[in-house]
């Protein structure tokens, strides 16, 4: 039995020891294999080479013809190379020309945008040809494998992005360290001028539409401007980025922009004029009450010098400034006159407000306040000194006027020359008691005759003095309902207008001699 055992714990040390050895011989192999993979692969990686017969493409393998392929805005397969090169490599236009003079040449690239190794180029004069080799470091000697639907989807990409570069309307190109235009999308090749007579073609070199001094840094936009062929400006706001050694630039219209800007300010500037030449003064503070305009008027009222005004104060040290010159009015406590203050800031915000102070100097102010957008106010002083002193005399001789009415013992009515009674004084009021102002000619005349026994006098004022008719004196007697009589007079006055005047028979014997002595 212990032999049996012994037997079978060899045959299980056998296997294990074959299966071992087994992987190893298999790990082997599998190296070995990718090592003939990898040295199969590498002569399967064709070089970029193409020769040329001066700009005519004599020969060139697979990687260089799919290169030509993505570069089309050319003329020719030459000027499609020169395209590609000329944003990666400084100068490489003008060393490609001296070839047939120094017989090879090597360039090396720009780094790329993200850091990677630079191309080279190895250029070669071969019996009056030129061969041009392009050699990506990077890929080189690695034998890389690209996934097809990986190359197709990056394909797809880059064919997006430049129709989106060439279906943009802004202007956008490359610019090398030295400040040669090295690409550029079709709007600045359009605007540029460049096109040949096929769309699909362009001449060489590039021109530079636009002239500024290049900076070593980034630098803020800028605003530039173009002359088209009929030498109307246009207007372009340029951003600028830097790309490795390399600028790339951006140019969007802004014509629309400067247009507006420019109304703006001939706006601003017709309102400046006008405000200038107005005669109320104008303050308008902002939403935070800082005052940001104002115009000369406002000086010149308010005695507050342009150097205060122009350090743009608060509405208040504005309203404080006031008060210490004495150009505003104000109750005996400073608290009242806060609180005043706070209303007019208050009401003027809400909506029309309109204050009128008068002055310790004699002089009357109108005030008024209006809302402005965004929460400001504007104040409009308006002296009116001479308003309200023309106000007050036609107040005082109104006054007088009616006061000497009033003492005269005749019934006194004046009607426009439309008819309507205008003033009146007591002793008529008190005769003609139902008579009221504004009440027309014709409802006079026929409530006096309704207050008087009938007689033909009124039928003759009708003739006489109505509105048709080419008013002429009247006067006559006439008989109230309580029996006393009573003397008229209707008497045409100066711009057509009427005066009416009654008394009775005993104030007319008073009166008599009176008139009599007037008319000597």
């Amino acid at each position: 039995m212990s032999e049996v055992l012994v037997i079978t714990g060899l045959v299980a040390i056998a296997s294990t020891v074959a299966a071992v050895v087994a992987i190893l011989v298999l790990t082997r192999l599998q190296r070995s294999l990718r090592k003939k993979d990898a040295s199969a692969l590498q002569p399967m990686i064709e070089q970029t080479v193409l020769l040329f017969d001066d700009e005519e493409l004599i020969d060139a393998t697979a990687p260089a013809r799919t290169l030509l392929e993505a570069s089309p805005l050319a003329s020719s397969d030459w000027g499609r190379l020169v395209a590609f090169l000329m944003p990666r490599f400084e100068t490489v236009r003008e060393s490609l020309a001296d070839l047939r003079t120094v017989g090879r040449l090597e360039l090396t690239g720009f780094p790329g945008p993200n850091g990677g190794a630079p191309l080279r180029l190895l250029a070669e004069d071969v019996n009056g040809l030129t061969r041009v080799t392009l050699i990506d470091p990077e890929a080189e000697g690695q034998g890389l494998l690209v996934d097809g639907l990986s190359q197709r989807a990056l394909e797809d990409e880059l064919e997006n992005l430049r129709h989106a570069l060439d279906l943009s309307p802004s202007l956008v190109w490359q610019e090398s360290a030295a400040g040669e235009t090295i690409w550029a999308n079709r709007a600045y090749l359009l605007r540029a001028g460049t096109f040949e007579e096929e769309e699909v073609t362009l001449s060489w070199p590039l021109p530079q539409i636009f002239q500024f001094e290049r900076e070593q840094t980034e630098y803020a936009p800028r605003r530039l401007m173009l002359q088209d062929e009929d030498g109307i400006d246009t207007w372009f706001d340029c951003y600028s980025y830097r790309l490795g050694d390399n600028w790339m630039h951006f140019a969007q219209s802004a014509d629309a922009t400067v247009y507006a800007e420019k109304a703006l300010r001939d706006f601003v500037q017709t309102l400046t004029k006008t405000f200038a030449d107005l005669p109320i003064g104008l303050a308008i503070f902002n939403r935070q009450r800082q005052l940001q305009l104002f115009n000369p008027a406002l000086s010149d009222l308010t005695a507050l010098g342009v150097d205060f005004l122009s350090k743009r104060p608060t509405l208040y040290a504005f309203l404080d400034r006031l008060r210490e010159t004495r150009m505003m009015a104000e109750p005996k406590d400073y608290r009242s006159w806060r609180e005043q203050m706070t209303t007019l800031e208050k009401q003027a915000a809400a909506g029309y407000h309109s204050e009128t102070w008068n002055l310790p100097n004699g002089q009357t102010y109108r005030v008024t306040g209006r809302p402005h957008p965004d929460g400001a106010i504007a104040f409009l002083f308006e002296d009116i000194t001479s308003e309200m002193t023309l106000t007050r005399k036609f107040r005082s001789e109104r006054d007088l006027d009616r006061s000497v009415l009033d003492n005269i013992s005749e019934a006194v009515a004046v009607f426009l020359p439309s008819g309507e009674l205008t003033s009146a004084n007591a002793v008529y009021r008190a005769l003609w008691p139902v008579q009221s102002a504004g009440m027309s000619l014709h409802d006079s005349l026929r409530s006096w005759a309704d207050a008087c026994v009938p007689t033909e006098i009124w039928s003759r004022a009708r003739l006489r003095l109505g509105a048709m008719a080419e008013r002429e004196p009247l006067t006559g007697e006439v008989t109230l309902r309580d029996g006393r009589v009573v003397g008229c007079r209707f008497v045409p006055l100066a711009g057509g207008a009427l005066m009416a005047s009654f008394a009775e028979k005993e104030a007319l014997s008073t009166l008599e001699p009176l008139r009599k002595i007037a008319a000597q």
